[in-house]
């Protein structure tokens, strides 16, 4: 009922950049927050960056400062522009979207960033 197009993932050297997009269409009620997660080999998926419909805005630690995440309401699509990308970044992310209290899961890129 509901999809997740992404989009943006792909190779870079470190200190390049990359912006993702995810697109959500189908059976679409208000929107509480989308945002992107990642999960590198051998770990667990962790939040990267989130934004609620209301416009607060979470970021992992690790990606402040670097990371930037924005949001078309109308177009139902979240961004995440990635800056200064490090090797430590290179996982597969996951878009997300929550959604009357519920989770819906994009399939995942890879973000790939070499020394």
């Amino acid at each position: 009922q509901v999809q997740l197009a992404e989009s943006g993932g792909g190779s870079v050297q470190a200190g390049g950049s990359l912006r993702l997009s995810c697109a959500a269409s189908g059976s679409i009620f208000p929107i509480n927050s989308m945002g992107w997660y990642r999960q590198a080999p051998g770990l667990q998926r962790a939040l990267v960056a989130s934004m609620t419909t209301g416009g607060t805005i979470k970021y992992d630690d690790s990606v402040k400062g670097r990371f930037t995440i924005s949001r078309d309401n109308a177009k139902n699509t979240v961004y995440l522009q990635m800056n200064s990308l490090k090797a430590e970044d290179t996982a597969v992310y996951s878009c997300n979207l929550y959604m009357i209290s519920k989770n819906y899961w994009g399939p995942g890129t890879q973000v790939a960033v070499s020394s």
